[in-house]
């Protein structure tokens, strides 16, 4: 070995352990903020479940899935493309950047927001108050969602982290008013309010005004990325809203009450997949663009292990006397307690696709992953709705189960062909340019 290599070898050591301790910063930061995250969201539904009871809850149910829905439409045109693109890019880059996809976020919040006002307003009743709430809200919860990304985009997960934290902070009082008044439209504004808290708090921590203005400017910008995860984002969320109406028809709304209350037991898990992109896409961008041969191990570990958490997770509820249970959900406790087994593969399942469709994303293969989403949401309304027609709540949850499994296992072949097709056209590009 020469000298100069030699030399060259002692310098990229530090460089080395610095870029794997900068790693470790971003995804401590990232664990911590999905921590806070979690920790409200179960906090929330569990209150809402012991206040309102079954059914009520399953109306609050309702009106969650519906948001998750118009989050994933957020997601697809606003801050997926931002963390794609965006990721590791100068300040100035990432500032101009963000002001539009937070416009577009804040934009499709108050178009979409009107449409659950209007629907809300016309139904009437328990559900119709639910959604109108929520579409009071929308523009608040979508706001708040789209400063997390953009903070991770920077790598600047301490910033998501607090405004979460903010949030948390303003949820406790609200609950409690909302308590005291009473109804699920109640808590559903106390859950929009606290968030929009947070929200305000983002522009103050970033200096960046969001520019709805600038929301088709951007919509043009990103229209080759944003619209197909557009439709993979709805597709997801879309499937689950479908499962969730369906279910409710066939069985019950009282059974939407308790697979919530299940998946409330595995919230930790849930919460983390729902936001994983956070911290996972920007990650696999960047060891795309420093270390490419390492992107499949990398969202393998990141897969497996979430796989094998889900699973102890699980396990340490099978354990669980009744009697924490009820604590935990109460009445929801007897209708949730049969679910556990089934919703915790379905969470596995889930956590080992999400490696996969990680690194789909960083590579921007946009086709690759909307057709393997498509696949997985068809599987999921499938064997969601047809496990209910044959099995009642129970079999809903199992049907689940088998298709989130199914699913995993397409997105992990996809990307290995992705892979192959990455390292190829690399090859070419070298021997062209040597």
């Amino acid at each position: 070995m020469t000298a100069e290599k030699e030399a060259e070898e002692v310098r990229a050591t530090p460089r080395a352990g610095s870029a794997r301790r900068a790693l470790v910063g971003r995804l401590s930061w990232g664990l911590a903020d999905q921590a806070a995250s979690s920790l409200s969201n179960f906090v929330v539904g569990v209150y809402v479940a012991r206040s309102l009871g079954v059914t009520a809850f399953g109306v609050f149910s309702l009106a969650w899935v519906t948001y998750g829905v118009v989050l994933n439409v957020s997601r697809g045109l606003a801050t997926d493309p931002l963390v794609v693109r965006f990721s590791a890019v100068p300040q100035a880059a990432w500032r101009g950047a963000v002001a539009r996809s937070t416009g577009t976020a804040l934009g499709v919040g108050v178009i979409i927001g009107a449409v659950c006002l209007a629907v809300g307003l016309a139904l009437g009743g328990r559900v119709g108050t639910a959604f109108a709430c929520l579409g009071v809200v929308m523009p608040g919860l979508l706001l708040q969602d789209a400063w997390r990304f953009s903070f991770f985009a920077a790598g600047a997960g301490r910033k998501a982290f607090v405004n979460d934290l903010v949030w948390g902070a303003a949820l406790v009082p609200a609950m409690v008013v909302a308590d005291r008044v009473g109804g699920v439209g109640a808590f559903v504004v106390a859950w929009g309010a606290s968030a929009a808290v947070a929200a305000s708090y983002g522009v103050v921590q970033s200096g960046i005004r969001p520019r709805p203005g600038r929301a088709r400017a951007w919509l043009r910008e990103q229209r080759d990325l944003g619209y197909r995860y557009l439709v993979e984002n709805v597709s997801l969320s879309g499937a689950s809203q479908l499962r969730a109406y369906g279910l409710g028809v066939i069985v019950g709304v009282g059974a939407v009450g308790a697979v919530r209350g299940a998946e409330l037991l595995l919230g930790p898990f849930l919460a983390v997949l729902m936001g994983l992109s956070l911290v996972t896409v920007p990650e696999a961008a960047r060891v795309l663009r420093g270390a490419p041969h390492r992107l499949g191990r990398f969202c393998l570990l990141l897969g497996g292990g979430q796989a094998g958490a889900a699973l102890l997770w699980g396990g340490a509820l099978l354990l669980m006397p009744d009697r924490v249970g009820e604590l935990v959900l109460g009445h929801v406790w007897e209708s949730a307690s049969p679910l556990v087994v089934p919703v915790t593969l379905a969470v596995a399942g889930a956590g080992l696709g999400t490696g996969a469709a990680a690194g789909l994303r960083a590579l921007g293969a946009a086709r690759r992953s909307l057709r393997c989403q498509l696949f997985a949401s068809l599987c999921y309304v499938t064997g969601g709705l047809g496990g209910a027609a044959a099995g009642g709540t129970v079999g809903s949850a199992w049907g689940v189960a088998a298709a989130t499994l199914s699913g995993s296992a397409v997105w992990w072949l996809h990307l290995r062909s992705a892979l192959r097709e990455h390292h190829r056209n690399h090859e070419i590009h070298e021997a062209r340019t040597s």
